[in-house]
């Protein structure tokens, strides 16, 4: 069975939402900054921090993309981007980060890995896969 994590925009969040192609650029960045710590360690880090190749497909145009893997023991992640209606009328826009059925647990992991990247940087919160809730937008 597949699992899901959110990371929902909320008031002290750096941005109110994201699209799709701000989502994937937020990816580059962290591959981008994985390879930047690869070449100071002489080791190609960014293929083990990041083992993956944005795929997009026709049918989740504009609303999600997946993560392919190059290499075993990884499959695939799936990113998505939504709206949902509040319990007081208003709306909350989030990221979904789904694991669907075939997923490794390393898929797991590095998931994790990348929503808690994505969350902190964005300054959302965090709704693990584990149903756990990590807070990385300032709160009073």
């Amino acid at each position: 069975m597949s699992q899901s994590a959110y990371l929902y925009f909320t008031e002290g969040s750096s941005v109110p939402s994201v699209t799709l192609e701000e989502l994937e650029q937020y990816l580059g960045r962290y591959k981008e900054q994985t390879s930047k710590t690869g070449q100071q360690l002489d080791w190609s880090y960014d293929e083990a921090a990041f083992p993956y190749t944005i795929e997009k497909k026709p049918e989740g145009e504009g609303v999600w993309f997946y993560l392919k893997a190059k290499d075993e023991p990884y499959k695939y992640i799936v990113f998505g981007v939504g709206t949902e209606k509040t319990d007081d009328g208003g709306e909350r826009h989030y990221i979904q980060v789904v694991l669907p059925d075939g997923s490794t647990h390393a898929d797991k992991s590095k998931g994790n890995e990348l929503c808690k990247y994505l969350a902190r940087t964005l300054k959302t919160e965090l709704h693990l896969f584990n149903g756990r809730i990590m807070y990385f937008n300032p709160r009073k």
